[in-house]
């Protein structure tokens, strides 16, 4: 059986810096965190396929997930509220068409990914 690993050990830091012991210690890089996990509950297989999603997003916008706004409790608040990076399921859509005509060229691509 085959198995994908995320790990990202190198930029984890402590996500809730209040000095509280009423709560639990959240780890992670922020940008890639399910709300689940910023609400301070366990991580499960489901937070990984989160995670990969945003690696999707990352990989097709040549972005890093919000990369103009700060990293901050503001932002754990926002993606517990549904905030999430943009990417276009047009575009994947048409990337995949059955038809090869259909299908953007590389310079078209290129362009769209761009916006």
């Amino acid at each position: 059986m085959s198995a994908i690993y995320i790990s990202d050990l190198v930029m984890c830091q402590l996500a809730n810096n209040e000095e509280r012991s009423d709560k639990k210690d959240v780890y992670g890089v922020l940008p890639y965190m399910t709300p689940e996990v910023l609400r301070g509950y366990q991580y499960i297989k489901a937070a990984d396929i989160h995670s990969i999603g945003i690696i999707m997003n990352k990989l097709l916008s040549e972005e890093i997930p919000f990369n103009n706004i700060p990293h901050d409790y503001t932002l754990a608040v926002e993606i517990c509220k549904g905030f999430r990076p943009k990417i276009s399921e047009d575009l994947i859509m048409k990337c995949r068409d059955a038809e090869a005509k259909n299908r953007p060229n590389a310079k078209e691509l290129y362009h769209k990914l761009k916006k």
